[in-house]
């Protein structure tokens, strides 16, 4: 897809201020990030509206605004590590990156895995390591993680991923049944336990175990 006009992003960038988005770092890196790229076929005319989009392997792009809020609720600093559990079209790890000094991002699709790789290494965005794997298992290897973030719907937060999450660390994670409105949750770890915020209403994905079947 063509780069977009400046009226475009002025209009995109409009949009995510109405809805809540108005941490200047992250605005400054959904400016950076063009979503064209992660939006392929039939939508790519609709990259710069603020609506999930459907890709591969039957998952969806989150709206932007989505993403902004979602983002700005993690506070990034740019020393932290940040875990995502589901990779998706890779724009979410993408803006992360702009944020964070490492992301690690997982995805049970080996299919979305390899043409996320292929924009982010198009973009020359090269503190990102995406992984095929169990993102509900998260990534033992590589925790503790200064910042998680599950771009797919739980019960609850999951425990092995608030087991790999530092004191002080912050995960943002959509919990409820799959087939109803989910609520967006913010999880701090502090030294004496959990600290829960409720954020808004969302709907995601429900989030899977084990690896996907496509190739």
């Amino acid at each position: 897809m063509s780069e977009p006009t400046a009226e475009t992003k002025m209009q995109f960038l409009f949009a995510l201020r109405s809805r809540g988005v108005t941490d200047a770092q992250v605005l400054d890196a959904m400016e950076q990030i063009d979503r064209g790229p992660f939006v392929r076929g039939l939508f790519s005319a609709r990259a710069y509206e603020d609506m999930p989009l459907p890709i591969a392997c039957g998952q969806t792009i989150s709206q932007p605004s989505v993403v902004g809020l979602m983002t700005q609720a993690l506070q990034i600093s740019p020393r932290d590590t940040v875990l995502e559990v589901g990779t998706g079209s890779g724009y979410q790890a993408a803006i992360l990156s702009k944020l964070a000094r490492r992301v690690y991002t997982v995805d049970r699709h080996a299919r979305l895995v390899r043409e996320a790789r292929q924009i982010f290494d198009q973009l020359h965005l090269s503190n990102i390591t995406s992984l095929v794997g169990d993102g509900s298992h998260g990534l033992p290897e590589q925790a503790p993680f200064d910042r998680i973030i599950v771009t797919a719907a739980a019960e609850d937060p999951p425990g092995p991923l608030l087991a790999q999450l530092k004191t002080g660390g912050i995960m943002v994670v959509p919990v409820g049944q799959s087939d109803t409105v989910q609520t967006l949750i913010r999880v701090q770890k502090t030294a004496s336990g959990l600290e829960y915020d409720e954020l808004r209403p969302v709907r995601f994905v429900p989030l899977l175990e084990g690896i996907g079947k496509d190739t």
